[in-house]
């Protein structure tokens, strides 16, 4: 008679254990937030001052654009590995579209996206039709990129009046309009609005839930009618535009194209995409999630300078992020 006892606490205990592992997995990160911005408040007032969140915002805004760019990747069960390449080949366009050819804005920022596009397009090219595995496919297209952005300036920084290789200045000059997109408000205004259209993209259309449809099971999405191998070309070419923005955005910011600009945004976008697929029990990639964890890695990125822990500890504790984020996403995915 005394026997469904143990059972029933057994099955009470592993139902608490399944019920506190779905709060962490839905709120986790939110709570992480909280906890850094309480630690990093305490042990520097400065940190929550209003010019330091502006700051965190301004300095996540790249990261949030390229990584919204991987997230839609995401989306259809691909990768992109290229976007940080693809980042720096825009930048070095944007910027050398001024300074070396005296092409207005429109211009510069046309061209810009229209080399990153021609990027996507390889990219699903080669995924789609020949079936390279995405992952592989877009970490070959980032070695490529690199190189033909190297080539491209000849290994040298892009700025105002440098020195030409036949020894005269560059005489074109960075358009003050292009000037301002870097910079507060716009800078923040115009990730708000790619998060948001994003969002509602994914969210609220079937485009968006035909994506989603395709990474769940691909098979199904076929057998729907759904065209399995246009929206994975889509995805790509959006995440090469979400990327050109990205740089074209950092051509702004620091006025200048230095060699392989956009590749350290490769590691925190990516991250930012996957802790993102977390937020509040989401269980896939989108674009609200990679806005929260484009926050937290800002938040520990300006926290621990302000801490003066050193530049070269960072990539140890973004990587135990991205590691951590990694883990509780798939072992949800098991369980």
């Amino acid at each position: 008679m005394s026997t469904p006892i143990p059972v029933l606490t057994q099955t009470t205990k592993a139902k608490k254990k399944v019920d506190l592992f779905d709060f962490f997995y839905k709120y986790g990160t939110i709570l992480t937030i909280i906890i850094l911005v309480g630690i990093f408040a305490f042990s520097n007032p400065s940190f929550i001052q209003a010019n330091n969140l502006i700051n965190i915002l301004r300095s996540i805004s790249i990261v949030t654009i390229i990584a919204i760019g991987i997230t839609i990747s995401l989306t259809v069960d691909g990768f992109d590995l290229s976007v940080g390449s693809v980042a720096s080949l825009a930048n070095a366009i944007v910027i050398s579209m001024f300074v070396w050819f005296s092409q207005d804005t429109l211009i510069a920022i046309l061209a810009a996206i229209g080399a990153s596009l021609v990027v996507g397009a390889l990219n699903s090219f080669m995924i789609v039709k020949l079936r390279i595995p995405d992952m592989l496919m877009t970490l070959a297209t980032m070695f490529i990129i690199q190189g033909i952005a190297l080539t491209y300036t000849k290994g040298a920084t892009v700025s105002q009046n440098m020195v030409m290789p036949d020894g005269t200045f560059a005489e074109g000059l960075i358009s003050p309009f292009f000037a301002k997109i870097g910079q507060v408000p716009w800078i923040i205004l115009i990730m708000a609005v790619i998060v948001i259209a994003t969002h509602i993209f994914l969210t609220y259309t079937k485009h968006g839930r035909y994506m989603y449809i395709i990474g769940g099971n691909k098979e199904a999405a076929r057998l729907s009618g759904i065209s399995v191998n246009k929206y994975k070309v889509l995805a790509y070419l959006l995440s090469a535009l979400f990327a050109a923005i990205g740089g074209i955005v950092l051509a702004s910011r620091v006025m200048t194209s230095e060699i392989n600009s956009g590749s350290p945004y490769l590691m925190d976008a990516v991250a930012a995409a996957f802790i993102g697929s977390s937020v509040l029990g989401a269980g896939k990639p989108n674009a609200f999630g990679t806005f929260i964890g484009a926050v937290l890695i800002g938040i520990l990125q300006n926290g621990l300078i302000m801490m003066s822990v050193p530049y070269y500890a960072m990539d140890i504790v973004k990587g135990t992020v991205l590691a951590l984020a990694l883990a509780v996403t798939y072992y949800k995915q098991k369980h």
